[in-house]
């Protein structure tokens, strides 16, 4: 049988070979095209101008709050209100039953006369001794114990114009009267019920028109607000106070800031501040959260860009932005107050970059892009 290994070997060799000859037949590799430039879009950094702003959780709370309470003890006769309507001070709210305090006014009146009268026969009764005395005809003992008497009767007097004034006073506690205006709430007692001092609040009076709205400022707040409250002049302007209501919507009217707490708390570093804002049409509540804003009167130039070009990693927020060679750096940022759509940088830009704001999620620092800017022409 023939020996076919020097044909295997040939074979093989061939085969090998085959491929390096046709690799090196126009003396170059094949290499595959490069891939196209990512486009991105574009904004440059550019002056604006922001007026600072600080935003704090705020309470309203309502200036005048006052619970009505029974003064004396009787029967509640008549509730002259509807739950939730508006009163004015002075108007009548609840009437306990009068008769026994009308009772008392009247005895009380009656011992007064008594004791006027007593007071007036013993003011005739000592004039008579004393001008006896004067002839020799009365002793002085006498004249004295006569002026004791009228004394008497005169404090006496004084004893039963006070029980007057009480009577009239328990007889005044049965009209119980609005003492500011506003808006009451809920009734505690009904006609009938049996009230005292005793009986706790029988209904709440809320004003409704201004309010108070109250937040903490910490005292690094506190001091650029105050700073930016000085006028050229010397002078100190008053602070607008603007409201955002729980549903985000902005309350149209304004706050005036009206009080600064003297006291700062030591677990938070914070103080209360206080403004006041008119409330007309009743949309601000007692008691809801709001949002408060202190704005800046006039509006600085300061470097903004879009919301949108700012990430953020573990060391902080930065941007991307695309250089005069078309490549993509990363550039750490320091921000301020929002602006609308845009937030304001502090540190890390200059004007005119150009801050990637679509698209930056699939380029990285160094690569070179196609950069459009976003509602203008190209310029890549």
């Amino acid at each position: 049988m023939p020996d076919l290994r020097p044909i295997r070997l040939f074979a093989r060799v061939l085969l090998i070979g085959l491929p390096l000859l046709a690799a090196c037949d126009d003396g170059k590799p094949n290499a595959a095209p490069a891939p196209p430039a990512p486009a991105v879009g574009i904004r440059p950094a550019a002056m604006k101008g922001v007026a600072d702003s600080f935003d704090y959780v705020g309470r309203v709370k309502a200036v005048n709050t006052v619970d009505l309470r029974a003064r004396v003890e009787g029967f509640l006769e008549k509730v002259l209100f509807q739950e939730g309507q508006d009163v004015k001070a002075g108007d009548l709210l609840y009437q306990i039953e009068k008769v026994q305090f009308q009772a008392q006014l009247d005895q009380a009146k009656a011992n007064l006369a008594s004791a006027e009268a007593e007071a007036h026969n013993a003011q005739l009764q000592y004039a008579r001794v004393a001008e006896l005395s004067k002839r020799q005809f009365s002793p002085q003992a006498t004249v004295d114990q006569d002026k004791a008497a009228l004394d008497s009767t005169r404090a006496k007097v004084m004893q039963m114009q006070a029980a007057v004034t009480q009577a009239q006073v328990n007889l005044d506690y049965t009209d119980i009267r609005a003492p500011v205006d506003g808006r009451i709430g809920r009734t505690a007692y009904t006609a009938g019920n049996l009230v005292n001092p005793a009986s706790g609040t029988l209904a709440t009076i809320v004003s409704q028109d201004p309010m108070y709205i109250l937040f903490p400022v910490s005292t690094r707040d506190l001091e650029i607000i105050r700073e930016a409250r000085r006028e050229p002049d010397g002078s100190i302007a008053k602070i607008e106070i603007r409201i955002r209501l729980p549903s985000g919507q902005e309350y149209p009217e304004r706050g005036v800031w009206n009080l600064t707490d003297p006291q700062v708390s030591q677990q938070t570093d914070t103080l209360i501040m206080r403004a006041t804002i008119p409330n007309p049409n009743r949309v601000l509540i007692d008691g809801e959260f709001v949002t408060a804003t202190i704005r800046e009167r006039k509006p600085e130039q300061r470097l903004v860009v879009p919301q949108a070009a700012l990430q953020i990693d573990q060391n902080g927020y930065y941007a991307l932005i695309v250089d005069n060679e078309h490549k993509v750096a990363q550039r750490r940022v320091q921000t301020g107050p929002n602006a609308g759509t845009d937030v304001v940088v502090t540190s890390g830009l200059s004007e005119g970059d150009k801050v990637i704001v679509d698209g930056v999620q699939k380029v990285r620092p160094g690569q070179t892009v196609k950069e459009t800017l976003l509602g203008g022409s190209g310029n890549g």
